[in-house]
C-alpha cells in the first residue's frame, strides 16, 4: 500500500536533487521514483527513508545519503544501461542494488523477452547479506540482485567481466582484481578511496584496451572496506 506521506517526501527530495544539480539522469531519477527506499531501511527507521542522510542498518554499516546513489549512478553511465552486467562491493541494505537493478533490468521490461541485466553483490558480513536479501525479496528485486557472501576486495571473478562495478566502502586504494574484472570496452568502476576514517576522495575508473583512465568526483565519508585489499 502507498504511503502518501513517503510519496511527499520522496517527491519534495527529488526536486531538491534537481534545484542543487544531483539528480540529471532520466534514467536515474526514474529508477529513484521507482524503488521504495522505505523498504530497505530498519522498522524504526521507515519514516527518515527520504531524509538525505546515511542511515545506520546495523552490524556498523550504513545505508547512504540517497544523493550518493545520484552521484553514483550517474557516474557509472553510460556502462550502467539496459541489459549491463553490474558487480557491487558492500551490499547493506541492499537499496543501491536496487536502483542499480531497476536500470539496467526496469520493472517494466521484465515480461518484454529483451536482455536484460543482472547485479552481483559481494557482502562480507552474514547478518547483513542476509538483512540485505530481506530487503530485496520485499521490494520485488530478488530476481534481478544476487547477494553472494565474500571478500569484495577479490570481485567476483565467476561472472567477469562488468559493464559497471559500484563499491559502497573506502580502501586504501583501488583493489587490482576489480580493475581486472571490468569490462575493457568502457567499463566504469566507481569507489572511494583514502584514509580509514579520514578525508577519502570518489575515484571514477574507465577502462579501454588502449588505457585505463582514473579521475576524482570529490571528498565523500564512507565505511571502511574490509578484506585482502581493503583495510
Amino acid at each position: 500500500m502507498l504511503n502518501l506521506d513517503l510519496e511527499k517526501r520522496k517527491q519534495e527530495l527529488l526536486r531538491y536533487y534537481q534545484r542543487t544539480g544531483y539528480a540529471n539522469s532520466p534514467t536515474v531519477i526514474k529508477a529513484f521514483l521507482k524503488v521504495p527506499r522505505e523498504k530497505f531501511l530498519p522498522r524504526e527507521l521507515v519514516d527518515k527513508a527520504y531524509v538525505d542522510s546515511p542511515l545506520p542498518i546495523g552490524s556498523g554499516q550504513t545505508i547512504s545519503a540517497p544523493h550518493m546513489a545520484f552521484i553514483m549512478c550517474e557516474a557509472l553511465e553510460p556502462a550502467l544501461r539496459l541489459g549491463a552486467k553490474v558487480l557491487e562491493i558492500g551490499a547493506g541494505s541492499g537499496y543501491h542494488a536496487a536502483i542499480c537493478a531497476e536500470i539496467v533490468a526496469p520493472t517494466e521490461k521484465l515480461n518484454s523477452g529483451e536482455k536484460l541485466g543482472h547485479v552481483y553483490s559481494v557482502e562480507r558480513i552474514h547478518s547483513v547479506a542476509e538483512f540485505g536479501k530481506k530487503n530485496l525479496e520485499a521490494a520485488g528485486y530478488s530476481d534481478r540482485v544476487t547477494i553472494i557472501e565474500g571478500d569484495g576486495t577479490l570481485g567476483l571473478e565467476e561472472y567477469a567481466p562488468y559493464n559497471a562495478i559500484n563499491v559502497t566502502a573506502a580502501g586504501p586504494k583501488i583493489p587490482p582484481p576489480l580493475i581486472e574484472q571490468l569490462d575493457m570496452n568502457g567499463g566504469r568502476l566507481i569507489i572511494p578511496v583514502g584514509a580509514i576514517y579520514g578525508f577519502q576522495q570518489l575515484i571514477l575508473v574507465i577502462k579501454n584496451e588502449k588505457n585505463i583512465k582514473k579521475q576524482s568526483l570529490g571528498g565523500v565519508a564512507f565505511v571502511p572496506l574490509r578484506g585482502e585489499y581493503g583495510w
